[in-house]
C-alpha cells in the first residue's frame, strides 16, 4: 500500500484542516494526519463508509503478469506483462508507478500507472520476493531469498544503491510509516531483521515464530504485526523495544498481514485453511474467520477501509470482502498463480476517465 510522508508538526496542521473540510487535501495526506494528531476520521465524515476509487495491481506467478483491476466495479481492466514470477508488488505514493518482483527473473519491473506499461527493468539479487517502498517514495526495499540480502533500489534512477545482508531466505519487507526502519521477516531463521534506513545497516535480530512471512505495523508505529506460516499464530512485537508481546492464534500456515489505516484490525490470510483471520489489534484478539477462495495468498485494502482483497492462489481469483461485515461481496478472476496485491491510493495521479 502506498504510504504518505509526514512531519508531525504538518500533521497537526492538516488534521485541523481535515475538521474544517478542506478538501483539496489528498486522501491519504488527511488520513495519516488524523490519525497522528488524534482525530477520528469516521466523525469528521472522512471514514469507512466513504467512496475510494482506485486499482489493485494483482501478480500471477504462473502467468508473467500483472492483473489491474478498478475497484470501483471489481473488474479487470488491464493486463501488464512482467518478468518471470512476478510475486509481490507495491505503489509510489503518488501512485504513478507500480514496482514489482519477479522472483523467477531476478528483477523488478517498474509498471507506469497512468498507462499501464512497462517503464524499467532493474537487476537486483537470486530469487526478490518482498517490496516495500519509502514513505517519500525515494527508495524501494527488495528481499532477494536465495542472496539473504535486501537490495535497496533509488527510485529516481531505478538503480541499486546498497545491498544489506539479512537473516536466511528473507521473505517480507515492511517500512515504517516515519521511513525510519525497514523490518524484514527471514524465513529459515525464525526472525526479524530491523534495518535503520538512514544507515542502511542491521540494528537488531528479532526472534518470533516458526517460518514468519508476512509483515506489517499498526497505524503508528508501535506495533508490527508477523505471520508465522509455519505453525498457526501472528507474532506481535512492541517496536519501540523490539520485544515479542503477544503471540495470536490463526488458520493454518498464515501466510500475510494488512493493516487498514485506521489500524484497528490486522487481515491474515491462511493458506492452509481457506480463510482470513481477523484480528482485533487493541486486543489482540480474534474478530472474525471469513471463507474465501482456495490457498489465499496476498491482501491489500482500500485506503478508506471499506474493502480488502484477497488473492486466491490456487482458484486464481481475488476475493474481495466489505470490512464493515467481514463478508465476501465479490471474486474476480485474474491469471494464474495470484500472489501480491498492491492498491493505489484513491486521490493519486490515476486520471483514467
Amino acid at each position: 500500500m502506498a504510504r504518505p510522508w509526514f512531519r508531525l508538526s504538518i500533521s497537526l496542521q492538516l488534521a485541523v484542516c481535515v475538521l474544517a473540510g478542506c478538501q483539496a487535501i489528498p486522501n491519504a495526506v488527511r488520513d495519516r494526519a488524523a490519525g497522528q494528531a488524534g482525530v477520528d476520521l469516521a466523525a469528521a465524515g472522512g471514514g469507512k463508509g466513504t467512496s475510494c476509487p482506485s486499482f489493485a495491481y494483482v501478480t500471477n506467478f504462473n502467468s508473467n503478469t500483472v492483473s489491474v483491476i478498478d475497484t470501483r466495479t471489481n473488474a479487470v481492466v488491464a493486463t501488464v506483462p512482467t518478468g518471470v514470477g512476478p510475486v509481490d508488488a507495491a505503489i509510489t505514493p503518488d501512485a504513478k508507478l507500480a514496482y514489482v518482483t519477479n522472483q523467477g527473473g531476478d528483477t523488478v519491473t517498474v509498471i507506469e500507472t497512468k498507462t499501464n506499461t512497462v517503464q524499467a527493468t532493474i537487476p537486483v539479487g537470486v530469487n526478490p520476493r518482498g517490496i516495500d517502498l519509502t514513505p517519500n517514495g525515494k527508495f524501494a526495499y527488495v528481499t532477494n531469498l536465495t542472496s539473504n540480502t535486501v537490495s535497496v533500489i533509488e527510485t529516481q534512477t531505478n538503480t541499486v544503491v546498497d545491498t544489506i545482508p539479512v537473516g536466511a531466505f528473507p521473505i517480507d519487507v515492511a517500512v515504517t510509516w516515519n521511513g525510519q526502519l525497514a523490518y524484514v521477516t527471514n524465513r529459515n531463521s525464525n526472525t526479524v531483521s530491523v534495518i535503520d534506513t538512514k544507515t542502511n545497516a542491521v540494528t537488531a535480530t528479532i526472534p518470533v515464530g516458526l517460518q514468519p512471512f508476512g509483515v506489517a505495523f499498526t497505524h503508528l508505529e508501535h506495533r508490527a504485526y508477523v505471520a508465522n506460516s509455519g505453525q498457526t499464530t501472528v507474532t506481535v512485537i512492541d517496536t519501540k523495544s523490539n520485544t515479542v508481546v503477544a503471540t495470536v492464534p490463526t488458520g493454518l500456515a498464515p501466510i500475510e498481514v494488512e493493516i487498514p489505516l485506521d489500524g484497528q484490525s490486522a487481515y491474515v490470510p491462511n493458506i492452509g485453511s481457506n480463510t482470513v483471520t481477523v484480528i482485533n489489534t487493541k486486543t489482540d484478539g480474534v474478530m472474525a474467520t471469513i471463507p474465501v477462495g482456495t490457498q489465499p495468498f496476498g491482501v491489500d485494502t482500500t485506503q478508506d477501509g471499506d474493502r480488502a482483497y484477497v488473492s486466491n492462489s490456487s482458484d486464481n481469483t481475488v476475493s474481495v470482502i466489505d470490512t464493515r461485515t467481514n463478508a465476501v461481496i465479490a471474486t474476480v478472476p485474474v491469471g494464474n498463480l495470484p500472489r501480491g496485491i498492491a492498491i493505489t491510493p484513491c486521490n493519486g495521479s490515476l486520471d483514467r476517465n
